[in-house]
Order: C-alpha cells, then structure tokens, then sequence
C-alpha cells in the first residue's frame, strides 16, 4: 500500500512538472486580463472538474479576486442571468470538448466575456473559442487505468493555486486583508483582535519583594501563568518565571538564601491593550517569552496578561 502512494504522488509530482514547463506568456496575459477587468470572475465546471472550479472560485475569492463558481448544468436553465457582462469566465475542463461547458459558450460570447479556459488540449474547441489557453497537458493519470482523474485534476488545481497567487502579488494583497475575509479564523483573531481583549484579568501573581522562597513557588502554582509579578497593579517591580526559579536554583541549591531580589528580572516587557495580538505575539516570540504584560510600560502599571498559549 505505502508503494501504491508513493507511485501516485511520484506521478502527480512528475505531471505537475511537465505543466510548469508549459508556462508561458499565456499566464501573464491572464493574470494581467484580470486584473484589467472589474468583473467578478466566474469558474466553470462540471464533475470532478467542477469541483476543482469551486476550489479556484473559493481561493480567488479569499485572496482578493472575488469570483464564484457557476454549475453550467444550472447556467443552461437560467442561472446565466448571474454572469455580468464581459467579466472574466474561466472554463474547466481537460479534454476541452465537455458538451455541458460547450453549451455555454455562445451566450458568454454573445455577452462579451472574457474566456480563459484551462484544458489540457490547446487545439480543443473550448481552447479554441476562448480568448486566452492555459494549458495543463499531462505526462499520465495516476490512475492505472487511465479512467479516474488525478493527475489532470491536480493540475488543474495547481494552475487555479498559480493564478489566485499571481492575482494575490500583484494587488499586494497582504495579512491584514486576508483576516478581513477569514474573521472567524485564528489569523483573523490574531491580525484584527486587540491583546486586552484576551488578557487574563483574574487572580494575577502578585507577591512582595519580601516573600519566601515557597511563597513565590505556591503563589506561581496558583497563578497558572509560570510566573509571578513582583508588586501591584499600580507599580510592577518586576516578574519571576519558572525559568528563573530553575536557573537560580542551578546557582543555589539553598533556597532559604533565595531572595525574590535575586531572582526577578526587574525590566519585564509590557505592551499596551490596544496592540494587535499579531504584533504582541511576534514581539513575545523575538523576546522568546510565552506571557507579557498588559498595561503601561511608562508608568509600570497592569491591567492584565496575556499568555500566547492560551488562546
């Protein structure tokens, strides 16, 4: 069996190979077709084809080229009427000679819209009645009888990928716009939700400078955070990690001689409320720290923490 899946991903691999050798300017003029039009883009497919289309319709969607996918099954019996005038129409099918697509084409012409269409014959009549061919000629089928689409499939799906990434680039689509289509996602929280939003706020750590060695060890297990704060939430003097409790032990093993002075890093980092939690986790990350504080670093006052691996 592991033979049988290696052979399959080994004859995709080499298929997808071949395809990425037949890129030409043909992209380009695609992806700058596209991009000149105003239109929402509309996939075309049916069958396995089809559900590659919905895939492409998806992806172009969530990286700045709204599109949607049209069933040309459901387009023949009225759902044309969705299709804007000369928006781009991109048609799927490898053999290029899909009857239910065929059909199509006369009213999209009649309405004057931009025909890409991804096959893997160049000299089909769908190729050939679009304005623009990208082809996705494979070397073979992963399938040993040659019936099941796979390799042609997955093309198909790397050449939507290609397209939706180059339309991407060039609008210089970023982070921030992506979470603005995925708000229920974690990049979404994370790019768009605020560090106080998340902050712990309840049963913080405080000690005194004056605490006991057992006292910061009891105080830190009943925090849950792997740390303590030395001081108030109006004034923090500094905090104590596990890892400093691990490193000051490793120096003295007696710890009646272990002073909370000794060991707490006195210039803890504290971020603002209001900073993204993308920006607070990557400053944690340099830092290589899993919890900061949440307040004012001019002032050292707290209002909360905020734990990377809490959420």
């Amino acid at each position: 069996m592991k033979d049988i899946a290696k052979r399959v991903f080994n004859v995709e691999i080499e298929s997808l190979q071949h395809v990425a050798g037949l890129i030409d300017d043909s992209f380009t003029a695609v992806v700058q077709a596209i991009l000149n039009n105003t239109g929402k883009v509309i996939v075309v497919g049916i069958g396995k084809s089809g559900l590659i289309g919905k895939k492409i319709a998806a992806t172009l969607s969530s990286t700045g080229t709204p599109s949607f996918f049209l069933h040309p099954g459901d387009a023949f019996h009225g759902d044309l009427g969705i299709v804007g005038a000369n928006a781009p129409v991109i048609l799927i099918s490898y053999s290029g000679e899909t009857d239910e697509v065929l059909k199509i084409i006369p009213f999209l012409k009649w309405n004057k819209n931009l025909l890409i269409s991804i096959t893997g014959n160049p000299n089909s009549t769908i190729a050939k009645n679009s304005d623009h061919h990208l082809n996705i000629k494979i070397t073979r089928e992963a399938c040993p009888l040659a019936l099941a689409p796979t390799s042609s499939t997955t093309a198909a799906l790397v050449m939507g990928d290609a397209l939706a990434i180059a339309l991407m680039e060039s609008r210089k689509f970023q982070e921030e716009d992506f979470a603005r289509f995925h708000p229920g996602g974690s990049l979404g929280r994370k790019l768009l939700s605020k560090v106080k939003d998340f902050m712990r706020v309840d049963n913080l750590p405080f000690i005194n400078k004056d605490a006991s060695f057992t006292d910061v060890l009891l105080r830190m297990s009943e925090g849950k955070l792997g740390m303590v704060i030395v001081g108030n939430a109006t004034y923090v003097e500094g905090v104590i990690t596990d890892g400093d409790l691990r490193r000051a032990l490793l120096k003295n093993p007696d710890t009646s001689k272990l002073s909370v002075t000794d060991m707490m890093t006195t210039n803890p980092v504290i971020v603002d409320g209001d900073e993204f939690i993308s920006q607070a986790e990557q400053l944690m990350m340099e830092k290589k720290i899993t919890n900061v504080l949440v307040g004012s670093a001019e002032d050292r006052s707290l209002i909360g923490v905020y734990q990377i691996y809490n959420q």
